[in-house]
């Protein structure tokens, strides 16, 4: 069985009744968007549960080989970061992204009640694991990132989550992962039938406040 990522767990009131797991990105770790719960604007929406998964410490080819959290490792960078994909890394973080599911399965919260969250590598894993899970979720927000493996996403996703909610937003001045990149992978989500709420916001690999306030708006919406 594969084992639990360590976690950081916060909850918005007691007995939440829905879960939003939140991956990180390349080199952070779970601390990284806990901040962010105290800038979202929870008024209306259920009790929440976030959690907060720390990667697995792997070399990343990209950065010499040095160890880090990463969910997969990355050969190289910039607009070539779609080549030489880590497949196996993909997969082997999807399973234990699953692993965090069926635990909050077991503790009362039903997968359509879970939201898979992530920025940067993290927003990868979100839309790998999320568009592939077997039983419905209730949406993913993929924060400056992409779709990895998308070869494999036609033939591999779920038509269970083909209705899913999808909330994807990037920054017009992103260097690490062009716009670019966000964009051909929205266009593979349309193009395969998928609904999307795009926003893109200028700044570069981060997160900004009108895009926090759209985060409270979706929220509202699926979890509502």
């Amino acid at each position: 069985m594969t084992m639990l990522l360590d976690t950081i767990e916060l909850e918005s009131a007691p007995n939440p009744t829905a879960t939003i797991i939140w991956m990180h990105g390349l080199g952070a770790d779970a601390n990284d968007f806990v901040p962010i719960v105290q800038e979202l604007d929870l008024t209306g929406c259920p009790a929440l549960r976030f959690v907060f998964p720390n990667a697995p410490m792997i070399p990343v080819t990209l950065n010499n080989g040095y160890v880090m959290r990463a969910w997969y490792d990355i050969a190289a960078a910039g607009t070539d970061i779609s080549k030489r994909e880590d497949e196996a890394g993909l997969i082997s973080s999807a399973e234990h992204i699953a692993r965090l599911i069926a635990k909050e399965n077991e503790r009362g919260i039903k997968s359509d009640r879970i939201i898979l969250a992530g920025f940067s590598q993290g927003c990868a894993m979100s839309l790998q694991t999320g568009l592939r899970h077997p039983e419905k979720l209730a949406g993913i927000l993929a924060l400056s990132g992409y779709v990895p493996l998308r070869h494999t996403l036609a033939e591999q996703r779920h038509p269970t989550n083909q209705g899913i909610p999808i909330f994807m937003a990037h920054g017009s001045a992103d260097e690490v992962i062009p716009i670019q990149r966000a964009q051909e992978s929205r266009e593979l989500l349309l193009s395969l039938g998928y609904t999307i709420e795009w926003h893109d916001y200028w700044m570069q690999h981060s997160v900004c406040a009108q895009e926090i306030i759209d985060i409270n708006h979706w929220l509202r919406k699926v979890l509502m």
